[in-house]
């Protein structure tokens, strides 16, 4: 429960966070974003790190953040748009290739009485893919969860990879070029500072819609078209 809660705070205020890891890690702070990316997007088990908010955070450090007591944390813009970049593409390729090599058997793997990888986020990911295509691996980057599942739903399905690398980096570059230089040309305008955590709930919320539209559409417009 504490580590529930600690994971929360921490993605709540991430802004505050990153403010203190920049100052305490320095440049060690571009190998944690690359991991905590690298990991999101690459181990199906864990699909709840903040990546829509953490690039939107980062962005908004690459224009700098002057803290309460005028120190400044700063971050390259260039530096983190091509690590994370490479971090996203790697991340969907490790996926891709633990789908295509062990995803039905892991599917059935199980912590105690509890399988590893709820049915449940498999299914949605296969809805989303029959509605979509391969364009589900440009798509799913913007939809938490999804998005980790994805990569290892198509490397169970078999896609050929010529197809889904393609995807892969043009999905990469539109998700964290489109959120991190959001952050750095909004990031630091006053109202967003000051209101910084409903700022990252509307990032969820906007990242959720095309999950809640396909919801929509699959329990009530599809049955009435019927």
């Amino acid at each position: 429960m504490e580590l529930l809660q600690s994971a929360l705070d921490f993605f709540l205020n991430l802004d505050k966070h990153l403010f203190t890891m920049i100052v305490d890690y320095g440049v060690w702070v571009y190998l944690i974003l690359f991991l905590i990316i690298f990991v999101e997007t690459g181990l199906v088990i864990m699909p709840f790190l903040p990546g829509d908010s953490l690039l939107f955070a980062a962005g908004t450090f690459c224009a700098g953040v002057i803290g309460q007591n005028g120190e400044t944390a700063s971050l390259n813009l260039f530096l983190v748009l091509f690590l994370l970049i490479v971090a996203a593409i790697l991340g969907d390729t490790v996926n891709y290739t633990l789908g295509k090599k062990v995803g039905l058997k892991a599917l059935a793997w199980k912590i105690g009485d509890k399988q590893l990888v709820n049915p449940k986020y498999i299914l949605q990911t296969q809805e989303f893919y029959k509605k979509n295509g391969p364009k589900t691996i440009i798509i799913a980057r913007f939809v938490p969860i999804v998005r980790t599942f994805a990569p290892f739903v198509a490397g169970i399905g078999s896609m050929h990879y010529s197809t889904f690398i393609r995807y892969n980096v043009i999905g990469a570059l539109v998700w964290v070029l489109s959120l991190t230089l959001a952050g750095y040309f909004f990031g630091n305008i006053p109202i967003v500072k000051e209101n910084f955590e409903t700022v990252i709930f509307g990032i969820i919320g906007i990242s959720l819609l095309p999950m809640v539209w396909e919801f929509i559409n699959a329990k009530y417009l599809t049955k009435k078209e019927k």
